[in-house]
C-alpha cells in the first residue's frame, strides 16, 4: 500500500494538543492516503478520476485526466517509479476492474518537489495512447485561481472509510465534500499547522471528513475544475488539522509546460 507522509504531532489520550504541529529533525512525515467519512459514488459523477496501478493491478495512487494523454498526480506518487511498471485505469467506478487500462510512456515530477516540506508536490504521466472522452472518461480543467475560503469542493478516490482500523481499500470510488481553506488561513492561528503550510499548498476541511489517509495524487475539484491534488495531512479528519493539497493554480504553469514538453 502506498505510503504517504503524515506530520508527527503529539497524541494524547483524553486531552488535546495545544499549539501548532512541529517538524522534527528526523522523518517528520508518515502519511498514507485514504478518504475518511466518504460515501460511495460513481465514475460517471467524477469521470476525470483515474487509478494509478502497478503491472499486477494494485492501486497505489489517484490522478486526474486533464487532456487526451495527460494525467496529473502528486510527485510523491511517482518518486522511484519506473515508467514501464505504471499503468492507468480510466472510466471505472471500481479500481480493480472495468474501464480501460493504459500504459504510461513518460512520467515526471516537479524539480522543486521537497519530500520533507512537501512543497511542489505535483507530477504528470503521459499515456502511451490517446484517450477519447466518453460518458465515463472526461478531461478536467485546471483552475486558474484558488477558490475563496469556504468554497465547497469534492475530493474523490479509493480510500478507506475510517482511520487506523479499516485495513482494506473499498473497491468502489468514494467521495467526500469539504470546504476550501486558503494557504494563509490554513497557516494561521485558526488551525494547528502553522509555518509548515506553504504557498504551493491549499487546504480543505470538514469535521470528521478528510482525504489525508486516502488517495494521494487524486483530485480536489470544484465543478469541472481541478483546484487541488491530494498531498498530505495529519491523522485524517482530526480537529483543526485540514487535509493539505497541492494548489493547482500555483502549479498550473509547470503542469502545462511539462504536458507540452514530455
Amino acid at each position: 500500500m502506498h505510503r504517504l507522509v503524515v506530520l508527527l504531532v503529539c497524541l494524547a489520550v483524553g486531552s488535546a494538543c495545544a499549539g501548532t504541529v512541529g517538524v522534527s529533525n528526523g522523518d517528520p512525515f508518515e502519511r498514507e492516503g485514504r478518504i475518511v467519512g466518504g460515501e460511495d459514488t460513481t465514475i460517471g459523477a467524477h469521470p476525470y478520476q483515474v487509478s494509478l496501478q502497478t503491472k499486477s493491478g494494485s492501486h497505489f495512487c489517484g490522478g486526474s485526466l486533464i487532456n487526451e494523454d495527460t494525467v496529473v498526480t502528486a510527485a510523491h506518487c511517482l518518486v522511484g517509479r519506473k515508467v514501464s511498471k505504471v499503468f492507468v485505469r480510466l472510466g471505472s467506478t471500481l479500481y480493480n476492474e472495468g474501464g480501460i487500462v493504459v500504459a504510461v510512456r513518460e512520467l515526471a515530477y516537479n524539480e522543486d518537489y521537497n519530500s520533507k516540506t512537501m512543497e511542489y508536490d505535483v507530477g504528470i504521466l503521459k499515456l502511451d495512447e490517446k484517450v477519447k472522452e466518453t460518458e465515463n472518461i472526461r478531461y478536467i480543467e485546471l483552475a486558474t485561481e484558488t477558490p475563496p475560503t469556504g468554497t465547497t469542493a469534492v475530493v474523490t478516490g479509493w480510500g478507506s472509510k475510517c482511520y487506523f482500523w479499516c485495513m482494506t481499500l473499498p473497491k468502489t470510488l468514494q467521495e467526500v465534500y469539504v470546504n476550501i481553506v486558503d494557504w494563509k488561513t490554513c497557516a494561521s492561528d485558526e488551525y494547528k499547522y502553522g509555518e509548515i503550510i506553504y504557498d504551493s499548498m491549499v487546504c480543505a476541511y470538514e469535521k470528521k471528513k478528510d482525504a489525508c489517509q486516502g488517495d494521494s495524487g487524486g483530485p480536489l475539484a470544484v465543478g469541472n475544475t481541478l483546484v487541488g491534488i491530494v498531498s498530505w495531512g495529519y491523522a485524517c479528519a482530526s480537529n483543526l488539522l485540514p487535509g493539505v493539497y497541492s494548489d493547482v493554480p500555483a502549479l498550473r504553469k509547470w503542469i502545462l509546460n511539462a504536458s507540452e514538453t514530455l
